[in-house]
């Protein structure tokens, strides 16, 4: 066990809720901790509802390639916390982060403070103090109040596209979650707003005009498609030709359109049109329709079968899921059975909906050793309420191999949660997971 998980387990307790949104909190620590945020390289904050993670990947490895130093800020994690915080290229080593969550620990001197809260300032406190070119943080939940958003002025302020999540927290309306996301835009900093549906680009346009907030909206600014097997780039600046994403689906094109738009706006020469191609070839990020290798899970299969993994887990990441399996089933046709688990905070059954026609069978877990995990059986009473043979399993292992015997060399897609993703990542590597869940307080 990593030395940083009695310490990051002992910070769970300091505050009762699980997310409790509020900046009080993080400005007090922050100002006992001498506002090391005041002291951060050119920050780039991104907020939405799907595509933050694989808009913040691209960016970073594009901006490596060209040979930039980048600190990186993402939540939550998969297997280790320390997926959260990557220094200068690096993720950060078990030592630092625990001088770190000391240092934040003895500063907050026991008052209230979400598990987010604390480790962002942790974060902070580690960019601060290591020089870079660029930080690239990524909202925990919302924007408005989140823990993120206490950073002045960005460089550059990114919206990907919003969907319904989070609505206890966020509002039940996209444009009341839109406002909420739109509050990371601030006076006199430029921002990228990724695919939107027209009521949450309304709402985030309004915004940005009371702050006089200059933006550069997808499909209207700038442009992304693959044409000829290529991904072309279109803005004011001019057409670029580049290769497609190594990441996999339709979706990432408008993914890496949010990277390249946010490059363009930061106009910083040392980026190339060179270093923008090499990323996007060399872009890896875990859990965003992966497709597993060799390894102790996919033995459990039989031979000719693929194993998949996404941790999307609401109704839009449902339907960019089964778009792109339905994509890869026109091209080499295999049936598809589902591995499926959830939390009860998602609205599973809109998520499974778009895979009514395209799912052989699906198998329901609960989510191992989270407490808020939906309970296999409710997920599979909602599979059949859409049509979809359902079973359960009692765990990951079991749920392989009852796909595996459910039909002739399956395509199985393993799906519904990053928390879940997690689990099956450790699996699958023999990496000890972290005390701490992924879906720790915020």
């Amino acid at each position: 066990m990593a030395r940083s998980d009695a310490i990051l387990t002992r910070l769970l307790s300091l505050h009762p809720k699980i997310i409790d949104l509020s900046l009080g909190r993080m400005e007090r620590l922050l100002a006992k901790l001498g506002h090391p945020e005041r002291r951060l390289p050119p920050v780039i904050h991104v907020a939405g509802t799907n595509g933050k993670g694989s808009t913040v990947t691209m960016l970073r490895t594009i901006m490596e390639q060209a040979g930039q130093a980048v600190h990186v800020y993402t939540s939550p994690h998969l297997v280790r916390f320390h997926e959260r915080i990557r220094v200068a290229g690096e993720l950060i080593t078990d030592d630092a982060l625990v001088e770190l969550l000391e240092e934040c620990e003895r500063a907050n001197d026991g008052e209230p403070m979400t598990f987010f809260e604390i480790t962002t300032a942790a974060a902070f406190l580690a960019f601060a103090r290591t020089p870079a070119d660029y930080v690239i943080l990524e909202v925990g939940l919302g924007g408005r109040l989140d823990a993120t958003n206490v950073i002045a002025r960005p460089a550059v302020s990114v919206i990907t596209t919003i969907d319904y999540d989070h609505q206890h927290y966020l509002g039940t309306t996209l444009a009341a979650i839109a406002g909420e996301k739109a509050g990371i835009l601030k006076r006199g900093t430029p921002a990228v707003i990724g695919v939107q549906p027209d009521e949450a680009r309304a709402t985030i346009e309004e915004v940005a005009a009371r702050l006089g907030v200059t933006l550069a909206i997808a499909q209207q600014d700038w442009q992304a498609y693959e044409q000829h097997g290529r991904l072309v780039f279109q803005d004011g600046h001019g057409l670029l030709d580049l290769p497609l994403p190594a990441l996999r689906g339709r979706h990432q094109i408008d993914n890496a359109g949010n990277a390249l738009a946010t490059l363009r706006v930061l106009n910083d020469p040392r980026i190339t049109e060179a270093a923008m191609a090499a990323g996007l070839k060399a872009v890896r990020w875990p859990a965003r329709m992966e497709r597993l290798a060799a390894g102790p899970l996919t033995a459990l299969l039989p031979e000719g079968s693929e194993l998949w993994l996404d941790g999307g887990h609401n109704p839009q990441a449902g339907r960019i899921l089964a778009r792109a399996f339905a994509e890869l089933n026109d091209r080499h046709s295999k049936p598809l059975v589902l591995i499926w688990g959830m939390l009860n905070s998602k609205d599973a059954g809109n998520f499974l909906e778009p895979f009514r026609d395209l799912a052989r069978r699906v198998i329901c877990l609960t989510i191992p050793d989270e407490a808020n995990a939906l309970p296999a059986q409710q997920l599979a009473s909602l599979a059949r309420d859409r049509g979809l043979a359902a079973d359960t399993a009692p765990s990951l292992e079991s749920a392989l191999q009852q796909a595996g015997r459910s039909t002739a060399a399956p395509r199985v897609l393993i799906c519904g949660s990053l928390y879940l993703a997690g689990h099956v990542l450790a699996a699958q590597t023999g990496e000890a997971m972290s005390a701490v869940s992924g879906a720790a307080k915020r």
